[in-house]
């Protein structure tokens, strides 16, 4: 077995969890290609193919990089409403920020650019309040709060959106630590709704003592009437609007009380402060309104039977197949609340494995992607599987993903051959590495061992380092590491060929696209072992 093909064994779940690989499914930015006619745009069902664009179907949920979901029909009825008149925009949210309140039985509400936007605005209204000249240096903090605290298993992607504040996250991991953090220099807890949550009535009692506001972030949570959040102690608590809502996909909900979140406000646009960028306008505002005022009138036991329905005719399609079986897997949170199917099966003797099952749904016509699969080429004689994600899927989405997924696994494509690549090259050393992005570049170092067609090491780049691993097959290099920043990963994928001393390749960014790399050997460090 290749050392390639062990590590085209990753599932391409982990690689979503991990920081989105998602050029492993060919949704990773792309360069353009060369310029072509301009297309006519078509305001119809096929607005997209107009202009070459593919639709999906969504058997994955609710992630921002495949638009979330699908807005209500009231939200689209309120946006274009809103779109004919011409109001004050503070007048509005007053009023917008007293139904909410009505609605969910919070102090006082407001709409912003999605949850993100409102961590910005929330922790913006922490450190500066309504104070104007405050507000304008920031996120010059000197003189002001400059610390978040945040327990480690928080720590994600989207709290970039705290951090451009300039603030210092402090990670803590126990109530005490908790405790032992709250200072002077505290300008806010931020906390994960769900597990992450669980010393949240603890801290709240020490942080109302101290004046510190806890922001819980439940952007895909379904929306609970009175707040699960706000009673069980957080000061403010914010939504994707995009999500389980079902309002404008630019749109999110920030609750609390009506002085902290109008100061939220006042940070944010149209105000000249630091949030003006994250603006929110008055479409976007009425369609989240809308939203909300919809959450309770909406039959959420009978979407729940919808959604069971759809799996169950997915389940009976591809039961079929021999060897397959499905299981219902229920939701363990409020986060993306729905029940999931995951469809398994013997790859051997069904000749097919999950990730080939993924990419084949991905490329195929109609398109569609999943909730995540498991099983690789590299052990393709065990169990494989899928898992489809219901919550986002619209009528008739369930019968073409029957029909498709039992014509998968019925007659499962080819898995790629790879001719024999001969004595795999050495690459043990030191190298300079060169990279070249859509738009700048960078130097980063790698340090590489090899142990017959298998690499171990360690990558350097401007800031960081990371261990690193890989295989050489002939003169083709695979070579992976994974950095751990702040809440996120940043992750290189790097695929070249050894000539003349010289690797060139490409590297992959995942989320961010692709580079080109150039890396010289440095210097040779230490004999061979076991080649």
């Amino acid at each position: 077995m290749s050392w390639l093909e062990t590590l085209n064994g990753v599932t391409r779940r982990d690689l979503f969890k991990s920081g989105g690989w998602l050029a492993a499914l060919g949704l990773a930015p792309r360069l353009p290609a060369a310029a072509a006619p301009a297309p006519t745009l078509s305001l119809g069902t096929d607005i997209y193919q107009s202009i070459n664009v593919r639709p999906l179907v969504n058997c994955k949920g609710t992630f921002t990089i495949i638009t979330g979901s699908q807005s209500l029909p009231e939200v689209k009825k309120a946006m274009e409403a809103a779109s004919h008149h011409y109001v004050q925009l503070d007048e509005l949210m007053e009023g917008v920020g007293k139904r909410l309140a009505e609605i969910t039985q919070a102090p006082f509400g407001i709409v912003t650019a999605g949850c993100a936007a409102a961590m910005t605005h929330a922790t913006s209204a922490c450190i500066a309040g309504a104070d104007p000249e405050r507000m304008q240096r920031l996120p010059n903090l000197h003189g002001m709060k400059s610390e978040v605290v945040v327990p480690r298993n928080s720590r994600n992607v989207y709290d970039h959106a705290i951090r451009m504040l300039g603030v210092r996250m402090v990670e803590v991991e126990t109530k005490e630590q908790y405790l032992a953090a709250l200072g002077d220099k505290t300008a806010m807890v931020y906390m994960l709704a769900g597990p992450a949550d669980q010393f949240l009535p603890q801290v709240a009692e020490a942080t109302r003592q101290k004046g510190i506001p806890i922001f819980v972030d439940a952007a895909a949570e379904e929306l609970t009437i009175p707040n699960h959040h706000l009673q069980r102690g957080a000061t403010m608590v914010g939504y994707s609007g995009g999500k389980c809502l079902r309002g404008p996909q630019c749109a999110g909900l920030l609750l609390g009380p009506r002085d902290l979140l109008w100061a939220a406000w006042l940070n944010s646009a149209p105000h000249h402060a630091f949030g003006r960028s994250l603006k929110v306008g008055k479409e976007e505002i009425m369609g989240m309104l809308a939203a909300v005022e919809m959450w309770p009138r909406r039959d959420h036991k009978a979407e729940w039977k919808t959604w069971e329905g759809w799996i169950d005719t997915i389940a009976q399609s591809v039961k079929r197949v021999p060897t397959v079986k499905t299981e219902v897997i229920q939701p363990r949170d409020l986060s993306n609340h729905a029940p999931q199917l995951r469809i398994s099966w013997d790859a051997a003797k069904v000749g097919v494995t999950g990730d080939l099952v993924e990419q084949a749904a991905l490329e195929g016509n109609p398109r569609i992607v999943l909730g995540g699969s498991t099983g690789g080429r590299r052990r393709a004689d065990q169990e494989s599987s899928i898992t489809i994600m219901p919550y986002m899927m619209t009528p008739g989405d369930d019968k073409i993903a029957a029909a498709r997924f039992y014509e998968i696994l019925s007659h499962p494509p080819a898995a790629p051959r790879r001719a024999p690549a001969g004595t795999p090259a050495q690459v043990a050393g030191q190298w300079d590495v060169k990279l070249e992005f859509v738009r700048g570049a960078a130097n980063h170092r790698l340090f590489l061992e090899q142990t017959g067609d298998t690499v171990t090491g360690t990558h350097r780049n401007e800031t960081l380092t990371a261990d690193l691993r890989g295989g050489v097959e002939g003169d083709q290099v695979l070579l992976r590491s994974s950095f751990r920043y702040e809440g996120t990963r940043l992750n290189y994928e790097f695929e070249g060929r050894l000539a003349n001393n010289r690797l060139t390749g490409t590297v992959s960014l995942g989320e961010y696209g692709t580079a080109r790399f150039t890396a010289e050997r440095h210097q040779y460090v230490g004999p061979q072992r076991g080649a």
